[in-house]
This record gives structure tokens, C-alpha cells and sequence, in this order.
């Protein structure tokens, strides 16, 4: 028996819109399992024993080279006695300083975003300071469907305040919100078009599962993946990254070690169940910051 999967959603609290990522399929191939084009197998408890089976197969593989990374780093390549010589920007605990001081930073450009609708329900994500005249861009799926009756945004310092929608760009999955001007958001710096690499470290900061203030950490895991955003389902280009996101990070930063916004995480693939797998997808700061541009001339 054959059923119809949940498709994979984006994030936000219920999840944002779907979207469809080409190389989402990898758990079904292989198998033979005969199915036309848009049906799965049901993943089944046996595929969960077998997943787990083969994460616990990369840990082990992972632990045996950390050991021997080890010794190879005790050793140093100078020979016998030789010892490695930190590097001046590595803390306790192996975190790189700029990660730590790229945080900090950012936290204090950061929002969390509560969108009340008319029919009584609510929705949630994530939002930052994209200026000086405390703009603030968030995913447009974070405002759920038609005219939002409220809007709030959480600051760093724990106030709940009003915000004003400004505009909105379904297509580009972009909105811009606006706070008065005395409250003291830091605005984030963006990265400069084409210097994000794959495999440089970021960090994802947001309100997942409504916990504000949270930062997880990656690497840039590929550029240029084309998946589908927003309500109209317009295919684009994103940031792939491993960095921890999950329904509640819509629409804040992914910060490089600079303290630059590359993206603006949107979408995640999720297994039955949903959840983080490691897989996360961001709109190019490029991308978002002239959809947000547009919005703020009053082009919508």
C-alpha cells in the first residue's frame, strides 16, 4: 500500500508554504520501490530503526577520526614532541571567537515577530533590523494569509511592541515591518554580493518553537539550490545550510563570521514528522534585501 507523503514545508508557526527541492528524494531511490512520480513509501518504523542505525555508523566513524585527528594534532607535523599552537581565535570549547563575537552582535538586530489574523488564529516567526529607521525584514509567510489584524515584535530586551506592515512581496517570500524609531534595534550589516562561500561557518539566530534569542551554528552547505517559496510557489535560488532551523526561525538572519547577513532563513526539508534534519534553505541577502528595498520606496 502506497500513500501521498506530507510535502515538505517552510517554517513559521503553523509552517509557511510549500516548496520543492529537486534532491529530496534520496531515501526513495535505490529501493525499487516502483512508485510513479510524486508517491513515497510510507517511512515506516523500520526506516526509522535503519536511519538510526546508520547515524549511529557516522558517529562511530566520526569518533574514530576525531582520535586520530587527535593524534595526529599531538604529534604535529614537526615530528615526535612537537606540539600544535592554538590559533588566536579559538575559545573554549573549540568555538571560533569571531562566531562568538558575530552572536553577540547580532542578537541585539533580531526580533520575534507575533502575527495576529482576523479569524483569531496566530502565527510566529522571526524578524531584524535591515536600517537605521528600525525596518525590519521578515518572511512574508510569517503573516500568514490576507490582511494581518495585528502585529508585534518582541525586542532583545524582552519588550512587546506594535508594529506597522509596510509591505509585503509574496513571490520573493519578503515583508517588511517597522517599530518607532525609539526602539533601539541594532541594524545588521548585509554581505556583499558573491562573497558567501560553501563551507564557510554561519550561524542561524531566531525564535524557533518560540524560543527567542536561540542561535544555532553551521556551514554553508551549497549555493544556488533551487527550490520553490512563498504562496505562488516561485522557483528561486537559495543558500542550502546545516545550521539548526526550525518552524519559528522564519525569517531571521543566517550571519556569517563577519557578523553579515548572507540570508534570510525561510524553508527547511523535513522528514514524516517534521523537524530539523540539517538541511535549511535561505534567501541570498541579495535577493532579500532588494525585494526589501522595493518595499520601503513604496514599490511594493
Amino acid at each position: 500500500m502506497t500513500t501521498t507523503p506530507t510535502s515538505p514545508t517552510g517554517l513559521g508557526e503553523p509552517r509557511g508554504p510549500e516548496y520543492v527541492s529537486p534532491d529530496l528524494d534520496l531515501l526513495e531511490r535505490g529501493g525499487g520501490s516502483g512508485l510513479p512520480p510524486g508517491r513515497r513509501r510510507p517511512f515506516s518504523t523500520a526506516g526509522w530503526r535503519r536511519a538510526a542505525l546508520i547515524g549511529a555508523a557516522v558517529i562511530a566513524v566520526s569518533a574514530v577520526s576525531g582520535g586520530l585527528a587527535g593524534g595526529l594534532v599531538a604529534r604535529g607535523e614537526g615530528g615526535p614532541g612537537a606540539q600544535a599552537t592554538p590559533t588566536p581565535s579559538t575559545m573554549a570549547g573549540g568555538v571560533p571567537g569571531d562566531m562568538i563575537a558575530a552572536a553577540n552582535n547580532t542578537l541585539a538586530g533580531v526580533v520575534s515577530v507575533e502575527v495576529r489574523a482576523a479569524d483569531g488564529s496566530a502565527t510566529a516567526g522571526s524578524g531584524f533590523a535591515i536600517d537605521g529607521n528600525q525596518n525590519i525584514v521578515t518572511n512574508d509567510h510569517t503573516l500568514g494569509t490576507g490582511e494581518p489584524k495585528a502585529v508585534y515584535v518582541e525586542t532583545p530586551t524582552g519588550r512587546r511592541i506594535p508594529a506597522t506592515l509596510v509591505g509585503r512581496d509574496p513571490d520573493r517570500d519578503i515583508a517588511v515591518l517597522k517599530v518607532p524609531s525609539n526602539t533601539g534595534l541594532r541594524p545588521l550589516p548585509l554581505a556583499k554580493s558573491g562573497t558567501t562561500q560553501v563551507g564557510e561557518p554561519v550561524i542561524a539566530v531566531g525564535t524557533p518553537l518560540g524560543l527567542s534569542g536561540t542561535v544555532t551554528a553551521g556551514i554553508v552547505s551549497a549555493l544556488d539550490r533551487v527550490v520553490k517559496l512563498g504562496k505562488s510557489g516561485r522557483s528561486q535560488s537559495a543558500i542550502q545550510t546545516d545550521a539548526s532551523i526550525n518552524p519559528g526561525n522564519s525569517g531571521g538572519p543566517l550571519v556569517n563570521g563577519r557578523g553579515e547577513v548572507v540570508g534570510v532563513n525561510t524553508a527547511i526539508a523535513s522528514l514524516e514528522g517534521g523537524g530539523s534534519i540539517g538541511i535549511g534553505f535561505a534567501i541570498p541577502i541579495e535577493q532579500a534585501s532588494q525585494a526589501a528595498d522595493r518595499i520601503i520606496a513604496g514599490g511594493g
